[in-house]
């Protein structure tokens, strides 16, 4: 038998005019702030997690750490240069660089995760659909310039240094916390780097600026690379920067490929739904 009551509607987002998924509830501007805080939060607490488990196997993540300076070294057997401290407190400075970075690093996925949680409210379903690849794609990206400067760039940058030490004579002293510090810089800044492409790919999808437009300005952009590399690397040599560069290069021209597809298949999508019939 029909209920004699008219069904209440379903609830509908003031903002959007679409309706909420089921047992989604609104939000006020202090519920926000609340989530926020509790999104740094635990952000937080995973950055201390990992860092405290770093300290824990300080000597495996140091060793760790060092296999690029080992693997640079074994070119010049018949070189005798060890990482040094020139001051007391400054083996407290390299342990906070041994531990810090890493778990950082390590903390990115679990970021990215809080991150998608917190805004997952405030997108509809087909927004949400965008935004999981995106981030997927961002820990992708990250992950693999992170490799990249591990696996080869500070090698490369710590073997140059020693041809032009050698080149100019001079004595090799190096302290641990400037190995460290070239380690991190080039690591973590070369993980950011890597983004480069999702901020390519947005501001083409987004219709902001053309695919064409940035094929015209290819020039400028190429230059923008080596601006970046001369930012993101410590060393001022010029095979260390264009080491740098030239993966940035590599990523904009792909990520170019890419807009473009995707843009084809936006404008597919559309006409195709322009072509319905009215309701």
């Amino acid at each position: 038998m029909p209920s004699p009551y008219p069904e209440a509607p379903d609830p509908v987002d003031a903002e959007t005019d679409e309706p909420l998924i089921s047992g989604e509830k609104v939000m006020g501007f202090l519920d926000h702030l609340e989530e926020l805080r509790w999104t740094l939060v635990k952000c937080a607490i995973v950055v201390v997690l990992f860092t405290v488990l770093s300290a824990i196997f300080l000597r495996d993540v140091q060793s760790f750490l060092e296999w690029p300076w080992r693997e640079a070294l074994k070119t010049y057997p018949k070189l005798a240069v060890v990482l040094r401290t020139d001051t007391p407190m400054e083996v407290y400075s390299v342990m906070i660089q041994v531990c810090l970075p890493p778990a950082i690093a390590a903390s990115v996925p679990f970021l990215l995760f809080f991150l998608g949680q917190f805004v997952s409210p405030a997108l509809t379903e087909k927004e949400r659909r965008v935004v999981r690849p995106v981030l997927l794609t961002a820990l992708a990206l990250f992950l693999a310039g992170a490799e990249f400067a591990f696996l080869l760039l500070v090698r490369a940058a710590v073997e140059v240094a020693i041809e032009a030490n050698d080149w100019m004579g001079f004595t090799m002293i190096w302290t641990a916390e400037s190995y460290y510090s070239l380690l991190n810089w080039l690591v973590l800044g070369m993980g950011l780097v890597f983004e480069f492409p999702l901020v390519v790919l947005a501001l083409a999808y987004l219709g902001i600026v053309e695919v064409a437009t940035f094929r015209k300005s290819r020039r400028m952009v190429i230059l923008i690379c080596f601006i970046v590399a001369a930012v993101v690397t410590p060393t001022p040599d010029p095979f260390t920067q264009t080491l740098v560069a030239l993966p940035m290069w590599a990523l904009f021209e792909i990520s170019l490929i890419v807009a473009s597809v995707l843009l084809k298949r936006k404008e597919r999508a559309e006409a195709a739904g322009a072509n319905l019939p009215a309701d």
